[in-house]
């Protein structure tokens, strides 16, 4: 089992920053792919971002690419979100997902995630 507990939420303005962290236990971040997502209302959660076990591969949604990175700590078992340039459409609960899928080195889609945290809320202002 995993436990996974996002932090670093809040309200920003247009333009401004935030970084969402996912502090995972009970399994090494290492030893999964660890994805983020993210749910508007009235919306499917969909992807944003994911990284691989080692960290040195990533995948973004076209609609973050340039503004968001992700990254991963194996020795603190965070996985991290830096999110820049956000816009009002960033609006969203974010979700942090680990996934075991041995034989894989990155994943896009959510149902192919294993585990799930309990989300934060980002709020941006125009």
């Amino acid at each position: 089992q995993v436990q996974l507990v996002e932090s670093g939420g809040g309200l920003v303005e247009a333009g401004g920053s935030l970084r969402l962290s996912c502090a995972a236990s009970g399994r090494t971040v290492g030893s999964s792919i660890m994805g983020w997502f993210r749910q508007a209302p009235g919306n499917e959660r969909e992807f944003v971002t994911t990284v691989s076990r080692n960290g040195f591969i990533t995948n973004y949604a076209d609609s973050v690419k340039g503004r968001f990175t992700i990254s991963r700590d194996n020795i603190k078992n965070i996985v991290y979100l830096q999110m820049n340039s956000l816009k009002p459409e960033d609006t969203a609960v974010y979700y942090c997902a680990a996934a075991e899928a041995r034989g894989r080195i990155v994943l896009l889609k959510a149902h192919e995630y294993d585990y799930w945290g309990q989300g934060t809320q980002v709020t941006v202002s125009s």
